[in-house]
C-alpha cells in the first residue's frame, strides 16, 4: 500500500496525537522525503513549507516527537501519527499544543497557560 502524495504538491497532512492522552498538538506536511526519514529513524519529520525543505521536529528545541503508532485514512493522503513529545510542549509559541485558542463568543481566546518560554528554546529563524 502507497500513500497518495499527488493531491497537495506532493504534500500530506499528519496529524500528531498524544499517544497518552490523545491531545491533538498539531499539523504538519510531510512530502515522501518526511515520510521516509520519520519511518528510518522513528521520530516525527516534515517538510516546512514555508522553508521549503525537511524539518525534524525537535531539532533546535530538543522537543522531538517518538512515533508510537502510525494510520492513514481511506484515500491514504492523510496521516495520523500517535507519539510520545519529549519537553513540556510542541507549539513553537509555548504551549504544549498547537491548538491552545479556543473560540468563544466570536473571539479566539487563549485558553491554557504556555508550557514553556519559546525564547529561551528557539533562535529567531527556528520559530516555525
Amino acid at each position: 500500500m502507497q500513500l497518495d502524495f499527488t493531491k497537495l504538491d506532493g504534500l500530506i497532512p499528519a496529524v500528531i496525537q498524544d499517544h497518552a492522552s490523545g491531545r491533538v498538538l498539531m499539523v504538519g506536511f510531510m512530502n515522501e522525503q518526511a515520510w521516509q526519514k520519520t519511518l528510518e529513524t522513528g521520530f516525527a519529520t516534515f517538510f516546512s513549507r514555508s522553508r521549503n525543505k525537511l524539518w525534524l521536529k525537535g531539532e533546535s528545541s530538543g522537543h522531538r516527537l517518538a512515533v508510537k503508532s502510525i494510520q492513514t485514512d481511506c484515500d491514504q493522503d492523510c496521516l495520523l501519527l500517535q507519539v510520545e513529545a519529549a519537553g513540556p510542549g510542541v507549539c513553537h509559541e509555548g504551549y504544549q499544543s498547537c491548538f491552545f485558542r479556543t473560540l468563544n463568543g466570536g473571539q479566539w481566546q487563549v485558553t491554557e497557560p504556555r508550557a514553556y518560554d519559546p525564547a529561551a528554546v528557539y533562535s529567531k529563524q527556528e520559530t516555525k
